[in-house]
């Protein structure tokens, strides 16, 4: 019985991880669909660029939640199946990336399902986990993404973090080590949906945002100005 229902905890996560928080906003707030603008993610960052801070800002809760409810469902019905723990908020990882409702045809006429990127949800899920993680995973993303500049490096990062934070807890504390495989599924997941990004990456035309796409951009004026002063008149 306790299997039947942990089964069904890590279904139900899925389903609230397909839930398209950024594209109801977006559609609510613009009438805009989300999957047409930019990368065309349904998550946080593209509702922001779509609908500004607060639509961005409010995706990612809901988004965050995701995971963290995820777990908290499996701890208030299966307490005790520590891999219903890290599966439930690991298939709403996946239900954010690959969302049963955003299910399309891609232009070759093979079924794909839509979705995010799966930061906000990996984060939340590892809250839900551990809810001190937030404390370091947090405010090393905000430094990754300010720094490197690449919300997709920043994205693939939290995952990573998430392992390193559950490892060192069971070595030190001797807390489950099973939570280490929380953080590395939701990895591959993550890296999985990114590779386009990843792809960019390695080319260098990755977009960039942050302090590097202000000292970008800083730059290019100056150059712009100064070709300009140099330039003989006609």
């Amino acid at each position: 019985m306790q299997i039947l229902l942990g089964i069904a905890v890590v279904l139900v996560g899925y389903l609230v991880g397909s839930i398209p928080f950024g594209l109801i906003i977006v559609k609510l707030g613009t009438g805009k669909d989300l999957r047409r603008v930019e990368s065309g993610r349904t998550g946080g960052t593209n509702a922001m660029r779509a609908a500004g801070i607060w639509a961005g800002v409010g995706t990612a809760v809901l988004d965050f939640l995701k995971g963290a409810g995820a777990v908290w469902l499996a701890n208030a019905l299966v307490p005790d199946l520590i891999w219903i723990k890290i599966l439930a908020p690991v298939a709403a990882v996946f239900g954010h990336n690959y969302s049963i409702f955003l299910a399309e045809k891609n232009e070759k006429g093979y079924l794909r399902l839509r979705g995010g990127a799966g930061g906000a949800p990996t984060v939340g899920g590892s809250l839900g986990l551990w809810a001190p993680s937030v404390l370091i995973i947090l405010p090393a993303g905000v430094v990754l993404l300010f720094l490197l500049g690449y919300a997709s490096v920043t994205t693939m990062s939290v995952a990573l973090l998430s392992s390193i934070i559950f490892a060192i807890r069971a070595i030190v504390l001797g807390k489950p080590w099973e939570y280490i495989f929380y953080g590395l599924i939701a990895e591959v997941i993550v890296m999985w949906s990114l590779r386009p990004n990843i792809k960019r990456l390695i080319q260098g035309n990755e977009r960039l945002v942050g302090l590097r796409a202000w000292l970008n951009k800083k730059s290019s004026a100056k150059k712009t100005t100064y070709t300009s002063v140099s330039s003989p008149h006609p």
